[in-house]
């Protein structure tokens, strides 16, 4: 397949893509070739309805394609996602934060994974001065905090996930002390958010992004940065930060200076997010074992989670 408005390296990637377990039997599950066969007309569909007109070279990520338009009220962008469960909700978080601190929704076609967005300057983070780059992360949290949406996904339900799938196979990548560490305050951390009073920061009364990173913060007219691409979810705050500290890794350097980035990053964020240090050291070990499991033993991806999980245990 090939189209203008389609990327051709987002094409190769996409083409490998195919339902998960949470995908399968729901009506949009569909793999991604067959969704690259459909996206041309899918566009071209969309931006007839919708009276865009294209007005530059599209842009993408691992999942989707962004086409920047002109609307009859001004610039704009058209998001069309590969249909999966960590989008299948975007639409509600965006609408829920309203512009603030996260991208505008300024339309959406829940069904055909759609969102026309405001038009962002594509400049993000991942150039900032780490620590400007940690705080401007962490206010960001602190303004996308906001009460939990019906329909998202819960902290509470991805814990018990990870319990039955660490209690069936343990990640071989991975010493058996970090798998058992994981196990246990994953228990721990679910047992808190099924038991806290409604409300409070710490449950699952939050909405969560869980993907803000620094290529997922772009800068913007009306404020200096907002986040993008939410994969959202209802729950503990402290969830939050390990995607800052597993992105730009290659810049900690070696041996101890590794620990003492990885804690700046985190102190960092959590001070301007007005989040818990502890509990953010103990869900980043039990995502960094989470991300083990996708991992074949001896890779990068483990060196980076062995090493999170050392420094957080220092």
């Amino acid at each position: 397949m090939s189209d203008p408005l389609v990327p051709a390296e987002f094409a190769a990637h996409v083409a490998s893509l195919t339902p998960t377990d949470l995908e399968v039997g729901q009506p949009y599950a569909v793999s991604g070739a067959e969704w690259l066969r459909r996206l041309p007309q899918l566009l071209d569909n969309l931006l007839g309805e919708w009276g865009l007109t294209p007005s530059g070279p599209s842009r993408s990520g691992n999942c989707a394609v962004v086409v920047p338009v002109r609307t009859d009220a001004g610039p704009a962008a058209l998001k069309v996602s590969w249909p999966h469960a960590e989008a299948a909700t975007e639409h509600l978080a965006l609408r829920q934060w309203d512009g603030r601190g996260a991208v505008r929704l300024l339309r959406a076609d829940p069904r055909r994974f759609a969102l026309l967005l405001e038009r962002l300057d594509p400049t993000d983070l991942m150039d900032v001065e780490i620590d400007e780059a940690c705080r401007v992360i962490g206010g960001l949290l602190a303004q996308l905090s906001s009460p939990a949406i019906p329909r998202t996904p819960t902290l509470g339900a991805y814990a018990a996930r990870l319990l039955t799938s660490l209690d069936a196979a343990a990640p071989d990548a991975l010493p058996r002390r970090f798998v058992d560490q994981a196990r246990h305050l994953a228990r721990d951390l679910a047992g808190d958010l099924a038991s806290e009073p409604s409300g409070r920061p710490g449950t699952t009364a939050r909405l969560l992004h869980t993907d803000l990173h620094y290529a997922n913060v772009l800068r913007a007219d009306r404020q200096g940065w907002l986040a993008i691409d939410p994969k959202p979810m209802a729950g503990d705050p402290a969830f939050e930060v390990a995607p800052a500290l597993w992105n730009r890794f290659s810049e900690l350097g070696t041996g101890s200076s590794i620990r003492w980035g990885l804690r700046r990053r985190l102190e960092v964020i959590c001070e301007a997010a007005g989040i818990d240090e502890d509990r953010a050291r103990a869900w980043t070990i039990v995502r960094e074992v989470d991300n083990a499991f996708a991992e074949p033993p001896g890779s990068d991806g483990v060196r980076v989670a062995v090493a999170i999980i050392k420094a957080m245990n220092d």
